[in-house]
């Protein structure tokens, strides 16, 4: 099994003009997650065993067929986000802006990139963009990130790597596992809620956060089942975080949080992933099980490299590689957060987030 690099994104973009009375982008766009929204910086993290995008046939799909990074045969969830808003393109990856030595050091061979580091990132970003501002000033900047379109999507790294120690142990028992399971909910949410803090500190006040999906249905996942089943102890545990997080950020944005003016959307994928394998035909997928790019039983026993096989119809399949998405099933996201169905976000959609005054 590869782990799953975490990344970061974080640059102030150029938007699409708006005539006067017309609405107009926010003014930048900062990604914080892991690699379903990397569109690069795994090609910096240092080790031979960093697991990478930037080979054939990733990339297939994007403008060139040039692999970028990207954990996808194309763009990704936060690419189609980026256009969902109006920007004209997406952010870089923050690791390709920054050189190796300014980068804190602190990236060891095979390391992934944790949420706190990324909002140490952040941090630093923010400090650059006040000394290039006039006389040094801190305001303009200010406003600018208050404007700002925050995307996070955190979790499933850890849900997995939680199920697979709790196998590893053997710890079957529903009481162990409850236990187990309560202690792991709460270090995790305590992680985001000091990260979103952290956030709001340097000026964040639009987060769109992403919860986690059906972990065990990912193909990774359903390989370890005899008969190629989803592991459901895996979505369970999945669904459990996802309830913890709604009422950590519920608390979050109450009056009593010391937090005003945050507002976020929280989107539903682990509700739109079993909608959409409950029926996958409704949106246009035959096969919502199997790597496209890959090999073995679900073409998930191994990666996707050069010498993988390929699926025929690309945008047919759910699954890219044993655990990301297809560009087509990113591009479905997108616009399920964006603008789709009201059960898919909470309290409000991106859409609505962005449209904020």
């Amino acid at each position: 099994m590869r782990p799953v690099v975490c990344l970061v994104m974080v640059l102030s973009m150029d938007v699409l003009g708006a005539a006067a009375g017309v609405f107009k982008p926010p003014p930048a766009m900062y990604v914080l997650g892991d690699s379903t929204l990397d569109v690069g910086n795994n090609n910096y993290l240092p080790g031979a065993n960093v697991p990478r995008a930037n080979r054939r046939y990733y990339g297939i799909d994007f403008p060139g067929g040039v692999s970028t990074g990207r954990f996808s045969n194309g763009y990704n969830t936060a690419d189609f986000i980026a256009k969902c808003i109006g920007f004209v393109s997406s952010p870089p990856s923050y690791l390709s802006l920054v050189a190796p030595a300014s980068s804190g050091g602190l990236l060891n061979a095979g390391s992934t990139i944790p949420l706190s580091k990324q909002v140490q990132y952040f941090n630093a970003t923010r400090s650059k963009m006040i000394v290039a501002a006039a006389a040094g000033s801190s305001n303009a900047v200010d406003t600018l990130i208050n404007r700002s379109f925050f995307l996070l999507l955190f979790g499933g790294n850890d849900v997995f790597a939680f199920a697979n120690a709790e196998q590893a142990r053997n710890r079957s028992g529903a009481a162990d596992l409850q236990s187990d399971a309560a202690a792991f909910y709460g270090s995790l949410v305590s992680n985001y809620s000091a990260a979103i803090r952290g956030l709001y500190a340097l000026g964040a006040r639009r987060l769109a956060i992403v919860n986690v999906g059906l972990a065990g249905c990912l193909p990774v996942a359903r390989v370890l089942d005899a008969t190629g089943a989803c592991a459901e102890d895996r979505n369970r545990l999945a669904a459990g975080f996802n309830a913890a997080l709604r009422s950590l950020l519920d608390d979050l944005a109450s009056s009593s949080s010391g937090l005003p003016g945050l507002a976020y959307s929280l989107a539903d994928s682990l509700g739109l992933m079993a909608d959409t394998f409950a029926d996958p035909l409704a949106s246009g997928f035959t096969d919502v099980a199997d790597a496209c790019c890959g090999g073995g039983r679900l073409g998930a026993e191994a990666a996707c490299t050069p010498n993988a096989t390929l699926c025929a119809d690309r945008g047919q399949y759910y699954f890219w590689d044993n655990i990301h998405p297809t560009e087509r099933a990113a591009a479905l996201r997108a616009q399920a957060f964006y603008d789709g169905p009201a059960q898919y976000t909470t309290p409000i959609n991106f859409k609505q987030l962005v449209h904020m005054s």
